[in-house]
């Protein structure tokens, strides 16, 4: 009779094993995939006019990004395979690198001034900090609310102390790089994992408070930053774009225009006018106004049907998880695309003041695309261990 109970016990042993999924999450894959192609084809369209003006070749920034998408779809690969449980190990550590890597563009020769801000470091090629900050940062909240040795208990432990030790970093992007958008980015994950680890709403309810007579308080030393600073002309242009068209508000204004143009099915996928420099960069932040002149409303409410699908794949692959650890970075990775993307439609729109925060997947720049790209790996092998339901 013993024996008969232990072969069962075994029994149900191995089938608990088969109901994990033992493979990546294909739509997500599918959509990434797509995505990535996508922001191909429309870096393509939207940077050939200036990089022929630059250097005289049309696939100059089309190249770069190519490449990029060649290496990050390696890390992507190789992530995928890699049991996410060691950055668990190692999550403390995440941390301290995450916060000490800002520092890096202080670092002479290899730290890059560029438009007034010292935000990137030269390492063979251009890498901004921040944003292996924000994956770091992911993976230390993470481990903290699932590490077994933090009393998760009470207003501090359970709300508190995240929010600082995540704080410092934000506060060495705005004194250290000047880069406020970033540190929003950051700050919006974070309380979004912090949410969803469980925190009660009343601890919520106390940080809000706190949050408010903070900027009560630091508000008037740093005002002089904001009143006289570029931030202060971005609100302005933000309220009154046309008070200033040829000014602050130009890149705001020429993205309304190829916005406007778009219609319902775009003028046609290469036929763009606002990126014969009328736009500034526009393969950059504003790469969207780009692809609602070319494909029109269809195509953009195709790009956003893209993400919406992939954050519904991140959310369930988050439920599924086989543990808090995994479930809770496939929350912060999710929210990480989620707030990119609004926040650079928003200021494409201008529905918000310009931010400077790139579109996931589509917009020019190759150390992005590679650790989102690394960031899809992790998400896919958190997939690939998760549970089925």
């Amino acid at each position: 009779m013993q024996t008969t109970k232990k072969k069962v016990a075994k029994n149900n042993s191995k089938i608990s094993q088969l109901k994990l999924n033992n493979r990546v999450d294909l739509p997500l894959l599918i959509i990434v995939l797509i995505l990535v192609a996508i922001g191909l084809v429309m870096v393509l369209s939207a940077s050939s006019p200036t990089a022929l003006a630059e250097s005289g070749k049309s696939y100059t920034y089309f190249r770069t990004q190519a490449i990029a998408a060649v290496l990050g779809f390696i890390a992507m690969f190789i992530l995928s395979k890699l049991n996410y449980d060691i950055y668990k190990k190692f999550y403390k550590l995440i941390y301290v690198l995450s916060v000490l890597i800002l520092f890096m563009v202080l670092i002479p020769k290899i730290g890059v001034e560029s438009n007034g801000a010292r935000r990137w470091i030269n390492l063979g090629m251009q890498i901004q900090p921040s944003e292996i900050t924000k994956i770091g940062l992911i993976i230390w909240v993470a481990g903290y609310y699932s590490d077994p040795k933090n009393k998760i208990e009470g207003f501090w432990a359970s709300c508190l102390k995240p929010i600082v030790a995540v704080g410092i970093p934000i506060v060495i992007l705005y004194f250290v790089q000047n880069h406020l958008s970033a540190g929003i980015v950051i700050a919006m994950v974070t309380a979004v994992m912090i949410v969803m680890s469980g925190c009660q709403l009343k601890y919520i309810a106390y940080i809000v408070g706190l949050g408010v007579g903070a900027v009560a308080i630091i508000f008037p030393f740093v005002r002089t930053k904001f009143a006289d600073g570029f931030r202060s002309d971005r609100i302005a242009a933000w309220l009154d774009p046309w008070e200033n068209p040829t000014g602050t508000s130009y890149q705001t204004i020429q993205g309304l225009y190829a916005i406007g143009s778009g219609g319902l099915f775009g003028v046609g996928l290469g036929e763009s006018k606002q990126k014969y420099l009328y736009i500034p960069e526009a393969h950059n932040d504003f790469i969207f106004a780009i692809i609602a002149e070319e494909l029109g409303f269809v195509g953009c409410a195709i790009v956003l049907g893209l993400f919406a699908v992939l954050v519904v794949r991140g959310i369930v692959i988050a439920i599924r998880a086989k543990d808090t650890f995994g479930s809770l970075v496939a929350i912060g990775i999710t929210a990480l695309i989620a707030t990119q993307v609004i926040l650079n439609i928003a200021v494409v729109t201008n529905t918000i003041p310009n931010t400077g925060i790139s579109l996931p997947f589509l917009s020019y720049g190759g150390s992005s695309l590679v650790i989102l790209l690394s960031c899809m790996g992790v998400l896919l092998n958190i997939s690939r261990t998760a549970k089925k339901i």
